[in-house]
């Protein structure tokens, strides 16, 4: 799997595994995101395949403890940064919804042409009420 992805972004990947799940703890999600959101120019060289990338931030942050265990928050977030510097067109949405019993639950996704991306979970996304984007959606297209 990670022979698959160039070491250059191998390291870029692990650096972002390692800073940005605990920064979501001591810094708000809208200036983090517009942090890490920056887009690099499209059609930057040595961009890696999104799906090899996505596995491999996937597999990192299941191996890792508290604040950087897997959720679906932690892995948007790293992968948004990662994405964007790559010079894809992503959105990061967070959603919420009440389950069976009423209790509030949240979720975040990317988005890339107004379709959830690289989304584990076919339908994971659907049931959720988008309260927030990044960037804002006239931004991210």
């Amino acid at each position: 799997m990670s022979d698959a992805l160039p070491a250059a972004w191998r390291l870029r990947a692990l650096a972002a595994c390692a800073v940005l799940p605990p920064l979501l703890s001591v810094v708000s999600f809208a200036r983090l995101a517009a942090l890490v959101g920056r887009a690099a120019e499209p059609g930057r060289g040595g961009a890696p395949d999104d799906a090899v990338l996505a596995d491999y931030v996937g597999h990192q942050l299941s191996r890792l403890p508290p604040p950087w265990r897997y959720t679906c928050l932690r892995r948007g977030i790293v992968l948004y940064h990662l994405l964007r510097r790559a010079g894809r067109p992503i959105a990061l949405h967070i959603g919420v919804r009440k389950n069976e019993r009423g209790v509030l639950q949240a979720h975040a996704w990317l988005v890339k042409d107004g379709a959830p991306y690289l989304e584990p979970g076919e339908e994971s996304h659907q049931a959720f009420q988008v309260i927030a984007t990044f960037p804002a959606l006239a931004a991210a297209r």
